[in-house]
């Protein structure tokens, strides 16, 4: 289950020890530029070591974690957290309440003004067509 010396491939350690939930999306990463290892951009082989640091980008949030133990197969969640060490900084704070619009059922279509309300809850810029493109026809 652990490897005492030597390396292992980062993307597989990743995956390993759970911090990303498939070895192609830690490739993937890898190759974005997203995984650092002791302040460098590395490639999905590169090899990862004892007590170094690494550095990954995902889902909107940086996790800093200290390589404890190298691990080549993929082990349960208890174990995981115990093959580094998190210096991550605190994920942010997710909002109380967020502000979804809510019509009564039944109500029938949202008015201009309803339509403009969601809109500006959804953040999105007055008028902006949403999900919708337009299509010049062809002559």
């Amino acid at each position: 289950m652990s490897e005492d010396e030597g390396s292992v491939r980062i993307d597989s350690w990743i995956w390993s020890v759970r911090l990303m939930k498939t070895r192609s999306m830690a490739a993937t990463a890898c190759r974005g530029g997203h995984v650092r290892v002791n302040g460098e951009r590395v490639k999905a082989a590169h090899g990862v070591r004892s007590g170094d640091e690494v550095r990954l980008r995902h889902a909107g949030r940086e996790r800093i974690v200290v390589v404890k133990r190298l691990v080549k197969k993929r082990v349960g969640a208890p174990v995981a957290v115990e093959c580094y060490v998190d210096n991550s900084p605190p994920p942010p704070p997710r909002e109380a309440a967020l502000q979804v619009p809510v019509r009564d059922r039944g109500a029938g279509r949202p008015t201009k003004r309803d339509r403009r309300e969601m809109e500006r809850l959804w953040g999105r810029p007055p008028g902006a067509a949403g999900d919708q493109t337009h299509q010049t026809p062809k002559p």
